[in-house]
């Protein structure tokens, strides 16, 4: 079985034992997440989400991505910006559907 979910502003197309990386999620590591937001289940689409349905997930760990520079420059005025970012994760691992 297949499932469309929504955190952190995202969809993910899930299936249990999938892993996957989402916005930090407020949980502890080898704690468990209930996703309530399914947009879709099995055949079963929702109006916008699917009533009594829900995902059931590990949370493996957390953690941040790669460095991004962000530059800002304006031409003519010595106007020079350099900043870097690093977006936080969670790794999450798929355990179980309930429709």
């Amino acid at each position: 079985m297949k499932a469309v979910i929504e955190t952190g502003g995202k969809q993910y197309y899930v299936e249990e034992g999938s892993v996957l990386y989402t916005e930090k999620l407020d949980a502890a590591a080898d704690s468990k997440v209930t996703f309530d937001h399914v947009l879709m289940i099995g055949g079963t689409l929702g109006n916008p989400y699917v009533e009594g349905a829900k995902v059931e997930a590990k949370v493996l760990k957390h953690g941040k991505g790669k460095k991004i520079k962000v530059y800002k420059y304006k031409q003519k005025k010595k106007y020079r910006r350099t900043q870097g970012h690093r977006q936080p994760y969670t790794k999450v691992e798929i355990t179980k559907l309930v429709a």
